[in-house]
């Protein structure tokens, strides 16, 4: 029986990477630079290197992108690999290839009260539908339906639906993203690239995601304003969302830019935008949401389903 697995959380700036064993716990992990490697296999390979010991014979990935058969390509870079290719290339025994909010997903079982901000209140129905979505280098999301034994996940690419506006400032920052990128999806605006889009648009200047976000926490008056845009769109999306799947299990905001701005979660408009769905507008209030505060929440999902791989072994 294989002792370790390979785990991988692959996203389209950054790729999280670890090994686990039998209790699925990620151990050696490291946080790379998808810039620095010209390929997914380039920096795998590196990291076996680099941690040494028993090489693992199974993997368990996480993909920022739809999971369609053998042949896999990242949504936001331009890396694609094959799963079988793969697998003989690093002598994997089994490998598991997931979307990476679907990985994401079999992880929020695990996850503990102080991994999670609430954002107003809200109380769950128990067996009820949990939606899963967030802000990073596009738009994950997932939905988690509780089963009898268990739950099943089901991934999602609604980060393409197409984006409406509801208010007057909206529908002008909707005419100027159509100008630059034709018909506008919702990470077109939710998501890092599209921060950087929208605090452009408003205010003129072009800064770094990260530049934007430090600057609001920091009571800048430009940046925590373009903040508080784009958290009223992700709250009128998620309230979509939880709408169409009756998600009165919860909302859960991961990502990497959801987890950037969750101390500016409870000034905005979001909660107020996330409700604001008449004639449901009392039954959204109902819906509890956190925001997903663990540094490696892929991780922990994708060693989940390694662990499965070692145990089934």
């Amino acid at each position: 029986m294989a002792s370790t697995v390979l785990l991988a959380d692959i996203g389209g700036t950054t790729t999280r990477v670890a090994r686990a064993g039998v209790d699925g716990i990620p151990f050696d992990i490291r946080v790379e630079a998808n810039d620095s490697y010209g390929s997914l296999q380039e920096l795998l390979r590196a990291y076996l290197t680099s941690v040494g010991g028993e090489t693992p014979r199974c993997g368990a990935l996480a993909v920022a992108g739809p999971i369609d058969g053998d042949a896999v390509r990242l949504t936001n870079r331009e890396w694609r690999f094959s799963m079988e290719g793969l697998a003989q290339e690093l002598n994997f025994l089994r490998l598991e290839v997931l979307n990476d909010f679907e990985a994401f997903a079999h992880g929020l079982p695990l996850l503990t009260r102080d991994d999670l901000l609430e954002v107003g209140t809200g109380r769950a129905v128990p067996g009820a539908p949990m939606l899963l979505s967030g802000p990073g280098t596009g738009l994950g999301t997932a939905f988690i339906l509780p089963r009898e034994e268990g739950y099943e996940v089901i991934p999602s690419e609604a980060g393409h639906m197409r984006l409406g506006a509801v208010t007057t400032d909206e529908a002008r920052i909707v005419a100027h993203l159509v100008r630059d990128v034709g018909p506008v999806s919702v990470e077109h605006v939710l998501s890092g690239p599209g921060l950087v889009r929208l605090h452009r648009i408003l205010s003129g200047e072009t800064l770094s995601s990260h530049a934007i976000i430090k600057a609001a926490l920091g009571g800048q008056r430009q940046e925590k304003e373009s903040c508080h845009v784009f958290l009223r769109l992700l709250g009128r999306v998620l309230g979509d969302l939880a709408l169409a799947f009756e998600a009165k299990g919860g909302v859960f905001v991961g990502g990497g830019i959801g987890r950037a701005m969750a101390h500016l979660f409870a000034e905005s408009p979001f909660r107020t935008a996330f409700e604001e769905h008449p004639p449901y507008t009392d039954r959204l209030s109902l819906i509890p949401i956190h925001v997903v505060m663990h540094a490696t929440p892929g991780l922990v999902g994708i060693g989940e389903i390694g662990r499965r791989l070692l145990v089934d072994e």
